[in-house]
């Protein structure tokens, strides 16, 4: 009996408490990492039973494709979705603004802002001026002015397909992608742009203790007052996943990747350059094709590799070098297809890059005329000139026979030769050395 009611008490119990809010960070540029740990941040919530999840936001906008990748994961989510833009003079720009309009509920801190949510590769920074459209009359439109306005008109449509979806401030979304306008957190409350103002993260769960959300799997009634909260920071795979996916380091990696495998072929045996070259190579390869790239970049840094590494083989004197360096610059400077700010290559990082790699075509350049000058020492060149001491004579005192570079040689002499006796040869006649005894006085 007493077991029963232990049985009892501890059902009890577990009852009482209430499911874990998860608490997921998305701070910094959103990329393709950040995508990454959101998604199965989310999914992984799902799986362990959490009542909410809770995207605590500070960003200044990120990539198309990663937003609408955390967008995709948010409205198929069976657990609810707030996002709450935290802590006090945190933001959410760009992006930022798309995840608050899908998310099941919306929340700011004082003293944050949310807006400026104009694509910025078509629309200058964010907060510039707004791309104005044409007159109606005019017939004449420039290609980039009609793909501005696609893009521009795609953008609104999405952003406020979201706010009809959560009952949300539809017009003034619209209006923050065309005009990039942007708000505080009092007014983007007082607008209908959020639907709470929290001023900390226990005070936004108590304002939804007892709601009820709809979300895919249908609706969920939240008991979040006194709820234990699981903060997820960004586990190993994501940071790596977020620097290698840096253009800046993606780059080093390509360059780094293709001087280990330059190493490896000129000096083979040891086996770390090839290995560190292609892992480098590989990752750096990965990194790209996550990243919004101009493929006749891409085209020109794999054009520039390919003559640097062919400097190494081939004696072009520093054509091929050099070439492929001003390829590999030319590429560097168009490779990003985005003005996203913290997705662009510093100009810095591609000109130390070219210096190290013009140092290394000189260096291999001056190895190579070092090479062509020294006297040869192979063959017949290797041979002339070279001193040797007579091993043995044969019946005419005129011949015999001498060890030299590692092989034993038949000589023949003018002069009659004397065993021990140190001779210089002239020539090679086939299988038989020339040679004269040495004149010099040995010490």
């Amino acid at each position: 009996m007493l077991l029963g009611m232990l049985l009892v008490l501890s059902a009890g119990l577990a009852q009482a408490v209430p499911a874990p809010v998860w608490v997921l960070s998305v701070e910094g540029v959103i990329g393709p990492a950040s995508a990454d740990y959101l998604v199965r941040g989310l999914a992984r919530a799902a799986e362990r039973g959490a009542q909410l999840v809770v995207l605590r936001i500070d960003t200044p906008g990120g990539l198309d494709s990663s937003m609408r990748d955390i967008i995709k994961a948010i409205l198929a989510s069976p657990v609810p979705v707030a996002s709450y833009v935290a802590p006090s003079g945190a933001r959410a720009a760009s992006a930022g603004t798309y995840i608050i309009y899908a998310s099941h509920v919306a929340a700011m801190a004082p003293g944050t802002n949310l807006g400026a949510a104009t694509p910025v590769a078509v629309g200058g920074a964010p907060g510039g001026p707004p791309q104005q459209p044409s007159p109606e009359g005019e017939q004449a439109q420039k290609p980039d002015d009609a793909m501005t306005r696609k893009q521009v008109n795609d953008a609104a449509a999405y952003i406020r397909g979201l706010a009809q979806l959560r009952g949300r401030n539809a017009e003034w979304a619209e209006q923050a992608v065309r005009e990039a306008v942007s708000l505080a957190a009092e007014e983007a409350l007082k607008l209908k742009v959020i639907d709470y103002l929290a001023t900390d993260l226990p005070g936004l769960l108590a304002q939804l203790d007892g709601k009820t959300l709809q979300a895919a799997a249908g609706p969920r009634s939240l008991a979040t007052a006194g709820a234990p909260l699981e903060a997820h920071q960004p586990d190993w795979r994501t940071r790596i996943l977020s620097v290698i996916t840096n253009p800046s380091v993606a780059l080093v990696l390509m360059m780094i990747g293709i001087y280990g495998l330059i190493f490896e072929f000129s000096s083979p045996g040891t086996g770390i350059g090839g290995v560190m070259g292609g892992i480098c190579l590989i990752l750096g390869l990965y990194a790209l094709q996550l990243l919004p790239v101009n493929y006749a970049g891409v085209a020109l840094i794999l054009l520039g590799l390919v003559c640097m590494a062919a400097e190494a083989f081939l004696p072009s004197f520093g054509v091929l070098g050099f070439g492929g360096i001003a390829a590999f610059v030319f590429g560097a400077l168009i490779l990003i297809d985005t003005e996203v700010p913290g997705f662009g290559i510093p100009l810095s990082v591609i000109l130390v890059t070219a210096a190290a790699s013009a140092a290394l075509m000189l260096a291999i350049l001056g190895m190579a005329l070092r090479a062509r000058r020294q006297r040869q020492v192979a063959g017949d060149a290797g041979l002339v000139g070279s001193l040797a001491r007579v091993d043995a004579l044969e019946n005419d005192p005129r011949q015999g026979w001498v060890s030299l570079q590692g092989e034993r040689w038949q000589v023949r002499s003018g002069e009659p030769l004397q065993v021990g006796q140190r001779v210089q040869v002239l020539a090679r006649d086939g299988l038989t050395l020339r040679v004269s005894p040495d004149r010099e006085v040995e010490p």
